[in-house]
């Protein structure tokens, strides 16, 4: 039997600040869902899950020290930068 071991991986804290600091220049308030590791027992195979922030109930995706977020799933990105604009854009 395959067992799968999860780790949480918590918010760097400049990106959490980052993204709030977005959030209220749109009046919006963002949730934030923790992304974790897992990984298979007894292999070297592991899977990064991105933390999740969901905002007017768009699910963006983001990794720790990254400048990119991305847009529902991981085939679309656009930079942080760029997250205001794109969020004003919807209204």
């Amino acid at each position: 039997m395959i067992k799968i071991i999860e780790q949480e991986i918590s918010f760097d804290d400049t990106l959490k600040k980052k993204l709030e600091f977005i959030c209220d220049f749109c009046n919006t308030t963002p949730k934030f869902i923790n992304g974790s590791i897992r990984k298979i027992d007894k292999t070297n195979l592991s899977y990064i899950e991105p933390h999740r922030i969901i905002i007017n109930d768009i699910t963006f995706l983001a990794f720790n020290y990254s400048t990119e977020i991305y847009i529902k799933n991981l085939s679309k990105k656009i930079q942080i930068t760029e997250l205001e604009s794109y969020l004003k854009s919807l209204n």
